[in-house]
């Protein structure tokens, strides 16, 4: 398997509801991969599918209110309860900056959109939580799977079957 089918699910895993960079940077590092090309990759995939749903957010609103309608719920869901109180607590900048470890980046957005951000303030927001949190975790899967590795003798789960070349 070569190193770039790696990275490019590196890549679709960041772009992945839920997965994004919380996620997908301690896999990648876990894997055997280099850390700064999966902290860029899923970064990438990360904040491409938030911007992509901050300018379709008239298209989204749509879609979702349909959906919720076709299946009959009125009654918020967990994650979206969760995002209400920090919305109310903590505005935007809490939503955005909390959303990725609550409820996930992309649903933070919707919500976002849905109590009524504007997509510039949305996209500052979003991104700045995104590239936070992509530094946080950068920063502590190196060091942490580092460590790990150093303790057990092994390089990554996927060292073996992708050519590193």
């Amino acid at each position: 398997m070569s190193v770039y089918i790696a990275y490019i699910v590196i890549f679709l895993l960041g772009a992945t509801p839920f997965m994004e960079v919380i996620g997908v940077i301690p896999i990648g590092v876990a894997a055997g991969l280099p850390a700064f090309p999966v902290v860029i990759l899923a970064f990438l995939g990360n904040i491409l599918t938030i911007w992509l749903l901050i300018m379709m957010m008239d298209r989204v609103k749509l879609w979702l209110q349909r959906r919720k309608e076709k299946k009959g719920k009125n009654i918020p869901e967990k994650r979206e309860k969760r995002a209400v109180t920090v919305w109310k607590k903590y505005g935007l900048p809490g939503l955005a900056l909390l959303s990725p470890i609550l409820i996930g980046s992309h649903l933070g957005a919707i919500l976002a959109m849905g109590f009524g951000g504007t997509r510039k303030k949305i996209t500052f927001w979003m991104t700045s939580s995104i590239i936070g949190w992509t530094i946080v975790m950068g920063i502590a899967s190196y060091f942490g799977i580092d460590y790990l590795f150093k303790q057990t003798g092994r390089e990554g789960f996927l060292t073996d079957i992708i050519d590193m070349e």
